[in-house]
Order: structure tokens, then C-alpha cells, then sequence
């Protein structure tokens, strides 16, 4: 049987700032991965599901995957819940402190800088509003205690605003929507299904897993699981919108069990046009404002709209030649491996992480936030999250990857 036609219109057009001045200092680069991996797969903002599975026609697995590729949507408004946990490190709370911290800075001095701000939500349980009409006008608003923040791109015009330090940052969308696309992570629930739809090859194991509810709508469940073992990935689940084909839900659970690593939804959603007045601002009063002309914020393309650029999500390119795109990596990255347990590996030209009486406090610092490993490459420290694992060897080299400990020193070995 044929998908359905689209007959609902909508965005959810979220906001991505990319700058071009990347800071890729070789001991700053793993944490920036494992952020970037984190934040590119938060940004889906999808839905929480009601109780109650509807009854509808069934579809192949194949035929809502195409569902999600032709989804043509332009309008949307809603509220948006998303919980990561990935796992960090304890630090007692030093970690939620360097998210904020990074927010209250951001490149400009300004804590409405979006990069920045935006980081925040790579960690604990967030309430986000969006609204979208069509490819130039997006709002997307951070809701937290007593305080909201609020990133809006209307036309040309990118705002930033922080009612807390009443700070507002302003910058211009990009000329071209695929400018810096390919360096950005996904913006939008259709990016985020497309990118998980990268890995599926034989490979990957995709299935229609029934049905749901999914914030009032009646929704689809695609269910995608590696077929290999040694990736961290378990299932990822995308609720898809029974009539417009938009990823309504999106859930990544581990292989190592336990809660989601992430679990994004709407709460709300709504396909009618959003009132215009949704998308205008006017710094207040008092407010401290950062200018930043053509900042290169580029909100892409509305999510039901061809990029012209790659290919429908049935005919992605594998997730081993993606991996690492849109993190920032070095120049001389390799890609080994594939599908699932595609692993990033590159050489920093330099020493390994500083260990044990050698490096001192930090060294000891750094030994209690990571596990040391040997093999015939030698040794050096993983640092893992629930989701993404890192390795860096004494001499400098780097393997990091959605897949095991065991799997990252297999790879370190088999260079050798």
C-alpha cells in the first residue's frame, strides 16, 4: 500500500549556530566529539506518546521510510520535552557547570549567543516551545526556572535573547540555507530520522513496531537495531505522524539497558500557522546587546523540503562515511570499520592524556575520569559515556566511536 499524502503543513525548523573560526586544539578535540555526537543527537524534538495504540492500515517498513521522506510540512507550534542521559562523568555537578558556563560566556561574551546556550541541553531534562511557518521564520525557546531563553530567525534577522542577564545576541541567517550545512548537526525531527536512517544497510534491523499516540496524533513506530555486536547503540525508536509522515518521537535506548539516553518529545503540537507576531522581537529596554553581522546562523531548509544536496533517507550514503561530519574533526580523520560500528580514528601528533605520578594532580585527575587499557598498541585511557567511547593511546592517537571499550582497543590493536 501506498504512504499516506501529506495533508498537514509543518516545520519544526529548530535554530543551529555554526561559527567558522572552529577551535580544534587536539586536547580540547575527543570532549568536543563526544559533545558534538551528544548535541546532534538531542536536537530531535519529537513527541511524548499518550496511552492508547491506534488502529491503523498497515505499513511496511519500506513505505514509512518513504513516509518520512516525503513529508512536506511548513507550520507547526509546540511545547517540547527532552531528558538525556548519557552517562558523564560524576563530577559533582562540574559538568552541568561547564554546560552553563560555556552558555553564560558563548564566543561574544554574550550568554544569548545560541551555540553556546544551546549546549545545555546536551545534559538532565529540558522544556523547550517551537514554532515554525515555513523556512524563514523559527522560534525556538529554552524554558528554566524563573527564566526563559529564546532564539528566533525571522527573515534575515537571528535573535538571541536570555531574560536572565538580559542579554541579546543579533546575527544574520546565512544568504545560501545549505551554507555550512554539511558542517552542522541535524536541526530538525526529519534531520535526526534521516540520520539514523543513514546506518540502514544490512547492517541494521528495521521494522514497523505497531503503533502509538503520540501528543493527540496518531503515530507509526519504526524501529531501528544493529545487527552487529559491539556498538552502544541498542534500538532507536522514531514515532512518525500517521498523516504528515513528520518523526513525531524519537527515543535511543543503549545496549547496555536502563533509561534513555535520549528521549525527545512533544508534549503538544499543533499544524496550524502560527500567529505572526510569534516571530517578531525587540530588544528590551536596558539590554545588553552583542551584534554579529553575517554570523552564518543557518537554519536550513523547512524539514519537509529537498536540500538538493545528498540523497532520500532509503538511499543514504552508510553511517561509517558520515561519522564524525559536523563535529569539528581534524584534518587526516579515517573512518574504520562500518555501519554501527564505524570508528573514528586520527593522530594528534602528540602525547597521550597525562597519567598516574607522571602527570602529577592531573594526572591523577584525568586517571579517575577514565579507564586505562593495554594491548599491543601499547596503552592509554577510554573515556565512555553511555553512548560514545573514546580512546586515546599514549602516543597521541585518538579512536572514538558509537561502540564498545573492547571494540575501540580491537581497532587500536589492529593498527599496530
Amino acid at each position: 500500500m501506498a504512504p499516506y499524502a501529506s495533508d498537514d503543513s509543518t516545520t519544526a525548523g529548530e535554530a543551529d549556530e555554526q561559527r567558522s573560526g572552529r577551535r580544534t586544539a587536539a586536547r580540547y578535540l575527543v570532549p568536543v566529539t563526544v559533545v558534538g555526537v551528544a548535541a546532534a543527537t538531542i536536537g530531535l524534538v519529537p513527541a511524548l506518546a499518550d496511552s492508547g495504540d491506534p488502529d491503523l492500515p498497515e505499513i511496511t517498513a519500506q513505505q514509512l521510510i518513504e513516509k518520512i521522506a516525503e513529508s512536506d510540512v511548513q507550520q507547526l507550534s509546540g511545547t517540547v520535552k527532552i531528558s538525556t542521559d548519557l552517562g558523564l562523568p560524576n563530577l559533582g555537578g562540574l559538568e552541568s557547570g561547564l554546560l552553563s558556563g560555556a552558555a553564560s560566556r558563548g564566543e561574544g561574551g554574550s550568554s544569548a549567543e545560541p551555540t553556546a546556550k544551546l549546549t545545555e541541553l546536551a545534559s538532565g531534562t529540558h522544556t523547550l516551545r517551537v514554532a515554525a511557518d515555513g523556512p524563514d521564520r523559527q522560534k525556538l525557546s529554552l524554558l528554566e526556572n524563573a527564566a526563559e531563553y529564546s532564539l528566533i530567525h525571522n527573515g534575515k534577522d537571528v535573535w538571541g535573547y536570555d531574560s536572565k542577564s538580559n542579554e541579546v545576541y543579533h546575527g544574520t541567517s546565512s544568504e545560501s540555507p545549505e551554507r555550512g550545512k554539511d558542517q552542522q548537526p541535524p536541526a530538525t525531527p526529519k534531520d535526526f530520522a534521516e540520520e539514523a536512517l543513514k546506518a540502514v544497510d544490512d547492517t541494521t534491523s528495521v521494522t514497523v513496531d505497531g503503533t502509538a499516540q503520540v501528543a493527540g496524533r496518531d503515530a507509526y513506530k519504526l524501529l531501528i537495531k544493529p545487527k552487529q555486536s559491539g556498538s552502544t547503540v541498542g534500538a532507536i525508536t522514531v514515532a512518525v505522524d500517521a498523516r504528515t509522515g513528520m518523526p513525531l518521537k524519537f527515543t535511543l535506548t543503549p545496549a547496555s539497558g536502563g533509561t534513555a539516553v535520549v528521549d525527545a518529545g512533544f508534549t503538544k503540537v499543533s499544524f496550524a500557522k502560527p500567529a505572526a507576531s510569534t516571530f517578531d522581537f525587540t530588544p528590551p529596554k536596558g539590554a545588553k546587546v552583542t551584534e554579529e553581522k553575517d554570523s552564518g546562523t543557518d537554519f536550513g531548509t523547512a524539514p519537509g523540503k529537498d536540500s538538493g544536496k545528498g540523497e532520500a533517507p532509503g538511499h543514504a550514503p552508510k553511517a561509517g562515511g558520515h561519522f564524525g561530519k559536523g563535529l569539528g574533526g581534524p584534518d587526516g580523520m579515517k573512518t574504520i570499520g562500518e555501519g554501527w560500528n564505524a570508528i573514528a580514528t586520527f593522530d594528534t601528533g602528540g602525547e597521550g592524556v597525562p597519567s598516574g605520578g607522571a602527570g602529577g594532580d592531573l594526572g591523577g585527575f584525568m586517571d579517575s575520569l577514565g579507564d586505562k587499557v593495554h594491548g599491543k598498541f601499547g596503552s592509554g585511557t577510554v573515556f565512555s559515556t553511555r553512548l560514545v567511547n573514546a580512546l586515546i593511546t599514549d602516543d597521541g592517537k585518538v579512536y572514538a566511536g558509537l561502540v564498545t571499550k573492547d571494540a575501540l582497543v580491537k581497532a587500536a590493536d589492529a593498527g599496530k
